[in-house]
């Protein structure tokens, strides 16, 4: 929890103070970069970390991800520009990378199945926590004119976090000989990186079906295509292709494609609504959303009980449920904003995904042995990644789309353009619960 809690606030500290830091070292025009890079470095290593947890250990692969943290954090409090800021925060983000799947992993080795739920209700509970203490934080340190202590702040805590890894965690592995898979590994970095990169900068950086957008792809789609292809041969592969191969696995990573599109768009999108649209105030914009932080780890704790009882599939499909009903009735209510139905639909949202989320996670999980947990909480982590970076893309063309052409600070515009962006998470949501209809059932078997 202390490790997640390391990302989680990290992921909403810096956005409130943009404009700090922007007046300090320049670069308006570049700060979009700041959590690019960021989510880039992130999600192209997750696939890369979770086979090396599986061939060394979690223990190694966490406690690096801690260091490359603390490294990136140490940098980017001292960057003297913010393109320097920028490169820092790929450090961060590779760190970053690490951090999160082994968290889950972990929980994966230490806990039974009919454990987990609970506790990964508690891990859930500290993204709720990060979503109010983050941009509170961050908004105070901007105030008083002290934005790098948003990564000072990192340190102490990354020496906890690691401090906590080598006291409390202990792993038997027995040290057999590897051959790691370097050429898999580099396809997947590269291929990864150009087509998330093309995701989230295509309409944004530059336009659609400009050369870098499709440059972007085709060379990323044709490295992707040689990995596939290095895969089948490889001894050890990075990525191995049983993942994409079993129907419980693919099914349960679209959902966490799924997960990812349907929360980025409520993440992004909310506070802009409220803040731009009736004025409300930031914080109180922020905790309209923390209430789908909230509802999250309450359904994630309680999620155990639906699964021990009627099987994952079950606890997946009631959670697509609440998601469908939660994004349909904020986009109808979109034309009429208020803070406590945006609340209120939210934490019906919130719900739902705490359902959806740990649940499919602990089945792919449970069906694997504990050589093959890593690959497949990585894989799963991977595609929340990419649901995110697709959700940036896709939703932020649907509102440029709406508002293109309209007066800046309309509001009316902004609400048009927001209730376009709920209705897209709504299909989103609605994808996660047709996906969940074709996903085995399974019913808990309890581990030795």
């Amino acid at each position: 929890m202390m490790s997640t809690g390391l990302i989680a606030i990290d992921s909403t500290i810096l956005a409130t103070a943009v404009p700090s830091v922007v007046a300090d070292l320049g670069g308006f025009s570049q700060f979009p970069w700041l959590f690019s890079i960021y989510l880039l470095a992130q999600a192209a290593s997750v696939p890369i970390y979770g086979k090396l947890a599986d061939i060394v250990g979690r223990k190694p692969v966490m406690l690096a991800g801690i260091a490359l943290f603390l490294l990136g954090s140490l940098l980017c409090a001292l960057a003297p520009s913010l393109v320097v800021l920028i490169v820092f925060r790929a450090v961060q983000g590779l760190g970053a990378g690490a951090i999160m799947p082994m968290s889950m992993t972990i929980v994966g080795d230490i806990y039974s199945v009919a454990e987990r739920a609970r506790i990964q209700g508690y891990m859930a509970s500290v993204w709720g926590i990060s979503a109010v203490v983050g941009p509170t934080l961050g908004g105070v340190f901007a105030q008083f004119g002290a934005w790098r202590l948003i990564f000072w702040i990192n340190l102490p805590l990354c020496l906890l976090a690691g401090w906590l890894i080598i006291r409390g965690f202990r792993e038997n592995l027995t040290r057999t000989e590897h051959r790691i898979d370097v050429p898999g590994a580099a396809l997947l970095t590269l291929g990864a990186t150009l087509l998330i990169l093309g995701a989230l900068e295509g309409g944004q950086a530059w336009a659609w079906d400009s050369w870098q957008s499709i440059t972007a792809f085709a060379l990323g789609g044709a490295l992707i295509v040689a990995f596939l292809l290095v895969e089948k041969r490889a001894a050890e592969p990075v990525l191995p292709l049983w993942v994409m191969g079993r129907r419980l696995l693919w099914t349960t990573n679209l959902i966490s494609i799924g997960v990812g599109a349907t929360l980025i768009g409520l993440t992004t999108y909310v506070p802009t609504y409220l803040q731009r649209s009736i004025g409300t105030a930031p914080i109180v914009a922020g905790l309209a959303l923390a209430a789908l932080t909230i509802g999250w780890p309450i359904a994630a704790g309680f999620s155990g009980r639906v699964y021990l009882r009627l099987g994952f599939r079950t606890c997946v499909l009631i959670g697509g449920v609440f998601a469908v009903l939660g994004t349909v009735a904020l986009s109808l209510a979109a034309p009429h904003p208020s803070v406590w139905i945006v609340a209120l639909t939210c934490f019906v949202v919130g719900l739902g995904l705490g359902l959806i989320a740990s649940p499919s996670l602990i089945a792919a999980q449970a069906s694997v042995a504990w050589g093959e947990r890593g690959v497949v909480t990585g894989a799963n982590m991977f595609g929340r990644s990419i649901g995110s970076a697709l959700g940036v893309a896709v939703l932020g063309a649907i509102a440029n789309a709406v508002l293109r052409g309209r007066p800046e600070g309309d509001a009316t515009a902004i609400v048009e353009a927001s209730g376009a962006v709920f209705w897209a998470g709504a299909v989103a949501a609605a994808a996660v619960l047709v996906v969940s209809l074709v996903m085995p059932q399974v019913r808990v078997q309890e581990e030795a």
